[in-house]
């Protein structure tokens, strides 16, 4: 084995080592998902060493200089407010959803009008329509970190595959009997699982564009899925109550999680892939081990139904979204609540973490998002403007733009 090049990843905390082996070029990551400015960094490096052989004395210099940088980047206050950069009216029905590539530099809508649309970020030009689909495109995803993919999913059945560069459709993939509700890349943007109301998810072959395996084994819809980091396993959610772990290469299914009163309402593995949350219809979230299928802990404290979950990047945080109009932050160790945040006058349809970990975006019914501090709960930001209820949101990579999607045919970028 021979290194070749160190690559740095600041969300999660992390240095990515590129080596060859055997003639072939690989990639593995040294996480340090407990980094922050107070690290003792030649402590930190004398770990690294005892455990990772690519790591020899002459390159222990360049690693201490990595460290600095990502401590860096962990040390910058996040101060920022954000304002209403470009109001694009961007379909002639509804929108769905909305997703970012890696960089941030272009992101893509789906709508009830059966199109999905690709813009550019920095000037709010679209750059492709997918067109196609003979229904609502109700999931999208771009396949990063690469981004130069995107799939659809449609309530016509089908999930598509397409060109980020040119909005050419590579593949249909066909088999599903009901909608497609949800769909995800694996890490390694070799597979797409698609979940439907068919009660099956399935698995595609990116490059031929073939079925690989049909999951099989929830008695109603699958709502929510996700794949961990490593890409070996698959979560699925249904309104059957219950969550399914499975093996990916095999198609097998290794746990079922029951233990939910309600239906599924999203699924999330944590960065390590040791935990899985899930969200809940009975009010409830859940913290599960992934080994063992164990259920860890029960987040209680929303008078309604849970409505999205989700982690940090590094897994320190679990937030949770409801139809009683509350989001609440809890510690992913200690499993108690941290923040309670209160302040939108309707349900909360969509939560997520910026990538630093510092501040919790939120999209509610109430036509506005909100940005909050993580620790202390206070709400720092109304993103005012739509005359709708917003659908979906999200922030970039770097977490210094976000993208509202709502109701009223219009995303809003905010920068």
């Amino acid at each position: 084995m021979k290194l070749k090049r160190f690559l740095l990843r600041y969300y999660p905390p992390g240095i990515i080592l590129e080596y060859e082996k055997n003639g072939a070029l690989k990639t593995k990551s040294i996480d340090m998902l407990d980094l922050s400015p107070e690290t003792d960094t030649e402590e930190l490096i004398s770990q690294i060493r005892k455990s990772e052989p690519l790591i020899t004395a002459s390159r222990i210099g360049q690693v201490k200089l990595l460290i600095l940088r990502l401590q860096e980047k962990l040390s910058q206050q996040d101060n920022r407010r954000f304002y209403l950069f470009k109001m694009l009216r961007a379909h002639i029905l509804p929108l769905t959803n909305v997703a970012f590539n890696k960089s941030g530099s272009s992101f893509i809508t789906g709508s009830y009008d059966r199109t999905c649309k690709i813009w550019d970020t920095a000037s709010g030009e679209e750059l492709h329509t997918l067109e196609g689909h003979r229904n609502v495109v109700y999931a999208i995803a771009f396949n990063n970190p690469y981004g130069d993919k995107i799939a659809t999913g449609s309530f016509d059945k089908t999930c598509k595959l397409w060109c980020a560069e040119t909005g050419k459709c590579f593949h249909t993939f066909r088999g599903h009997t009901a909608e497609i509700v949800c769909l995800a890349f694996n890490p390694q943007s070799t597979l797409v699982a698609t979940g439907s109301m068919d009660t099956t998810a399935k698995l595609w072959d990116v490059k031929t564009g073939e079925e690989v395996a049909t999951l099989t084994g929830h008695s109603a819809e699958i709502i929510s899925l996700s794949f961990n980091t490593v890409g070996d396993q698959l979560v699925t959610g249904s309104f059957d109550h219950t969550v399914s772990l499975w093996d990916v290469s095999s198609g097998r299914r290794v746990h079922t999680l029951i233990g939910h009163r309600g239906e599924i309402s999203s699924v999330q593995f944590n960065w390590d892939c040791s935990l899985i949350i899930t969200g809940s219809m009975d009010k409830s979230c859940r913290v599960w081990e992934a080994v063992s299928g164990k259920c860890l802990a029960t987040l209680a404290g929303h008078k309604d139904e849970v409505l999205d979950v989700c982690f940090d990047y590094t897994g320190q945080f679990i937030a949770t979204a409801s139809a009683d109009g509350t989001a609440w932050v809890y510690s992913a160790a200690s499993y108690q609540s941290i923040a309670r945040l209160e302040g939108h006058e309707g349900e909360i349809s969509k939560i997520c973490f910026n990538p630093q970990g510092s501040r919790i975006l939120t999209a509610s019914v109430d036509k506005t998002a909100r940005l909050w501090d993580v620790q202390s709960g206070v709400c720092l930001q109304v993103l005012e403007g739509h005359t709708d209820e917003i659908f979906s949101s999200t922030f970039n990579y770097e977490g210094d733009t976000i993208i509202t999607g709502s109701k009223d045919n219009t995303c809003r970028i905010w920068r």
